[in-house]
C-alpha cells in the first residue's frame, strides 16, 4: 500500500513540476516577445483559469483585441476579485471604442477603490471620446487624488488653454513641472499659452526648450519664426520657417512668408525666388502676392518685369486699385519719354476717379506737365 501511495505522490509531483515548467516556458516566451508561441504554450496548461489573463495580454501584444477581450472575460469570471485584470479589461474596451461598456467596468472598480486616480483618468478618456463634458470631472478627480498625475494635469491644462483661461492653465502646468520638469507635453502647453497671450518673449524661451530637448515639428518652428519676425529678427525667422518647410515642402504660404522676410533684409533676389515658388503652388486669387512680387522687382529696378507682375495682380483681382497704381508709378520710372508718363497718369485718374491715390496722381501729373512745358521752352 505504501508503494502505491508513493507512486501516486511521485506522479502528482511530476505533473505539478511539468505544469510549472510549461508556465515558466510560456512566461519566458512572452517576456522575449514571442507572443504567439507563448499563447500556444499557455493553452497547454492543465489549469486554464490560471493563465487566462496571460493569454489575454499576449493577444493584446499581437493586436488581436477581440480574442484578448474574450480571455479577459474568462479571467474575470474565474477571478472576479482580481482588480488588475479588470482594469486592463476596461482599458481595452475603451481602446476598442466600446466606451459605454468600459465606463461600466470602471464604475465597478471605483465602487471597490474610489481613491485610485487611474480609474478616474481612464474613465475620463472614455467619456472624452464620447464627447461627454463630464470627462473633465474625472480628470480633475484624478488630479485631486494625485497632484503629480502628469496625464491628468495635461488634460486639465489643455482644457483651460482652449478656453483661453491662461492663468489657470499655467498653474496646472507649473504644478506638473514641479515633479517632472522635462514633460514635453506640458512644456509645449506652456509655450502655447504664452504665444496666445502675445507674450512672445516668454513663448520663445519655452519653444526653444522643446528644441533643446530634441523636439522638432512644423508647429514649433512656424511659431518661433513668427516670434523672431515680430522682433525684426528676420534671419532667425527665415531659419525657423525653413525648418518648418521640411515637414511641408509645398506650403505656398510659408514660401511666400520667407520671401517677405528676405524683402525686409533687402535681399531682393531671394525674396523674388521664394515668392515665385509660392506663386507656382497657389491656386487661389493671387493679387496680393503678385503685387508684393512687383514691389520686390521694383527694388531691383527690373521695371518691365515688375509691370508684368502688377498686371497679373490686377487680372487676378480687378478691384485691386493699389496694383493698378503701382503699374502707373513703375511706368513712370520705366518710360524715358514724358508723354507716355503723362498718358498713364491721365488714364488712371479717368479710370479710378475715387481712388485714394487720386491726389498723388494729380500732383505727379502736374509735375510732369510742368516739366514738359519747361523743356518745350528751351
Amino acid at each position: 500500500m505504501r508503494t502505491v501511495f508513493a507512486l501516486l505522490f511521485f506522479i502528482t509531483i511530476s505533473k505539478t513540476e511539468a505544469q510549472s515548467s510549461v508556465l515558466t516556458i510560456a512566461d519566458s516566451l512572452y517576456l522575449n516577445g514571442n507572443y504567439s508561441k507563448a499563447i500556444t504554450t499557455y493553452l497547454s496548461h492543465n489549469n486554464p483559469d490560471e493563465v487566462y489573463d496571460k493569454i489575454a495580454k499576449s493577444y493584446v501584444a499581437i493586436g488581436n483585441y477581440e480574442l484578448a477581450l474574450n480571455y479577459y472575460k474568462l479571467s474575470r469570471e474565474a477571478h472576479p476579485e482580481d482588480a488588475l485584470t479588470t482594469y486592463e479589461y476596461a482599458k481595452l474596451l475603451s481602446k476598442t471604442k466600446q466606451f459605454e461598456a468600459s465606463i461600466d467596468v470602471f464604475n465597478e472598480l471605483m465602487n471597490v477603490d474610489y481613491r485610485n486616480p487611474n480609474y478616474h483618468y481612464e474613465m475620463g478618456l472614455a467619456l472624452e471620446k464620447m464627447k461627454d463634458s463630464t470627462a473633465m470631472n474625472r480628470f480633475r478627480t484624478a488630479y485631486d487624488l494625485d497632484n503629480t498625475h502628469q496625464k491628468a494635469i495635461f488634460k486639465i491644462a489643455k482644457h483651460f488653454l482652449i478656453k483661453r483661461k491662461h492663468d489657470i492653465s499655467h498653474r496646472y502646468i507649473d504644478k506638473g513641472l514641479e515633479s517632472y520638469e522635462n514633460n514635453l507635453e506640458l512644456i509645449s502647453l506652456k509655450a502655447q499659452n504664452y504665444y496666445y497671450q502675445d507674450y512672445y518673449k516668454d513663448a520663445k524661451v519655452w519653444f526653444q526648450k522643446l528644441i533643446d530637448l530634441g523636439e522638432s515639428s512644423e508647429f514649433i518652428h512656424e511659431k518661433l519664426s513668427i516670434i523672431h519676425a515680430d522682433s525684426s529678427e528676420y534671419e532667425e525667422a527665415i531659419t525657423q520657417r525653413k525648418l518648418a518647410l521640411k515637414y511641408n515642402p509645398n506650403d505656398a504660404n510659408a514660401l511666400f512668408v520667407i520671401g517677405t522676410y528676405y524683402e525686409r533684409l533687402n535681399d531682393y533676389e531671394n525674396a523674388e525666388k521664394y515668392m515665385l515658388q509660392a506663386l507656382k503652388l497657389k491656386d487661389i486669387p493671387l493679387d496680393y502676392e503678385y503685387q508684393k512680387l512687383g514691389m520686390v522687382l521694383n527694388r531691383q529696378e527690373r521695371y518691365k518685369e515688375a509691370i508684368e507682375a502688377f498686371k497679373v495682380s490686377v487680372k487676378e483681382n480687378p478691384e485691386n486699385v493699389s496694383s493698378a497704381f503701382f503699374i502707373v508709378t513703375t511706368k513712370d520710372h520705366y518710360y524715358a519719354d514724358i508723354d507716355p508718363k503723362i498718358k498713364v497718369y491721365e488714364d488712371f485718374i479717368e479710370r479710378y476717379p475715387n481712388s485714394p491715390f487720386k491726389n498723388f496722381a494729380k500732383h505727379r501729373l502736374s509735375e510732369l506737365k510742368n516739366e514738359k512745358f519747361l523743356k518745350e521752352k528751351e
